[in-house]
């Protein structure tokens, strides 16, 4: 077991956190980012910034921070930590363990989210690090991976010929994907197609137009995030948000109308993202959430419309082992999970209309 220690970023690395952070065994993840640590900091969460440390290898890795009465405080280290391995889990928690201890800083639970794929072997480092499943929480647990390594040509190749189709007729009756520059008409315009899809299909809560109106702001304005829209009869009808961060595109958010009369626009929007992301040098093409794949052709998923469109493109399911508690105070933990937990987050949504996480 490889050995490591854990303490707070420097005011040097916190300046240069991007630069940090996509250097990262796995290279890091945009929820890891410096655009979302803003986001996240002052809206019921302290931001703490992470460096985890064995050998040579340094992880940075962003960490939520929420205090509680009589339980203290809890770690939520979002999409992290980003380990070279499965088998570096256990030395990496407890460091954390040990740094946390040694600052008394009153954790109960470090909770994870590590993008290490699910499998057996996986799941076997997990049991002999002691860790507890808990419920997802990002949408990308389960997702669809496209690799965008390779010239546009063999990556059109590799998409299913649904999705080839698709484009090829949306191209040939006329739709065009048109690159907006990020302001508040444009977030508008975005935010009211994601609206309309959840309104129709209800397959995704959506928070409120002011926390996605920061989000987009702070990726735009970091040259971090793209909005792509195609348009029917003059009016937007299809919109997505796509992030490049480091070498990895998120296709984040999106929204259409219902009922349109093109054909193929949508994975038009898709095509040009996917281009765009190429000329922005990244080699990887997350679409950010699908079904896990034992269920991905179930119609009663709530994801299983996106599911069957995002992997029209990328033909798989990656399934992450997702969110996992590392236990530092066990009573505390009990009570969390028994109701504590449970409480707080009918409590934060109820003062703020927020989402917990």
């Amino acid at each position: 077991m490889r050995e490591f220690t854990a303490r707070f970023a420097t005011a040097e690395e916190i300046e240069n956190w991007d630069k940090h952070v996509t250097a990262n065994p796995n290279g890091g993840n945009m929820l890891q980012s410096a655009a979302y640590a803003t986001v996240k900091n002052g809206s019921g969460w302290k931001v703490r910034f992470l460096v985890l440390e064995g050998g040579e290898t340094a992880s940075y890795n962003l960490v939520l921070e929420k205090s509680f009465p009589v339980l203290g405080r809890l770690w939520y280290l979002i999409k992290g930590p980003d380990l070279a391995a499965v088998q570096d889990l256990k030395g990496a928690l407890e460091a954390c363990a040990a740094f946390v201890r040694s600052r008394k800083l009153n954790v109960f639970t470090i909770k994870i989210e590590p993008d290490i794929v699910d499998s057996a072997e996986a799941q076997a480092e997990l049991a002999e690090t002691g860790l507890i499943k808990a419920p997802n929480i990002q949408s990308n647990d389960s997702t669809a991976l496209l690799d965008i390594s390779g010239p546009e040509e063999a990556v059109f190749k590799a998409i299913s010929s649904r999705a080839r189709n698709a484009i090829r007729r949306a191209e040939r009756e006329g739709c065009e994907v048109v690159r907006r520059e990020h302001g508040l008409e444009t977030y508008r315009d975005l935010y009211d197609l994601m609206a309309d899809t959840v309104k129709a299909k209800g397959s995704m809560p959506l928070r409120s137009y002011g926390y996605y109106a920061a989000f987009w702001e702070e990726f735009c304005t970091r040259g971090q995030g793209n909005f792509f829209f195609a348009y029917e009869d003059g009016k937007p009808s299809v919109g997505a948000f796509v992030i490049n961060y480091g070498s990895k595109a998120t296709y984040k958010d999106g929204g259409s109308l219902q009922n349109r009369k093109q054909y193929g626009d949508s994975h038009l929007v898709q095509w040009a993202a996917i281009r765009r992301m190429q000329e922005l040098g990244c080699t990887e093409y997350d679409f950010c959430g699908t079904p896990p794949a034992a269920r991905l052709k179930d119609k009663t998923h709530n994801l299983y419309g996106m599911g069957m469109f995002k992997t029209s493109f990328a033909k798989t399911v990656t399934d992450f082992v997702g969110c996992q508690d590392y236990v530092l105070v066990p009573w505390k933990h009990r009570l969390w999970v028994k109701g504590a937990e449970r409480v707080f987050r009918r409590m934060e949504t109820a003062r703020t209309g927020q989402q917990f996480y």
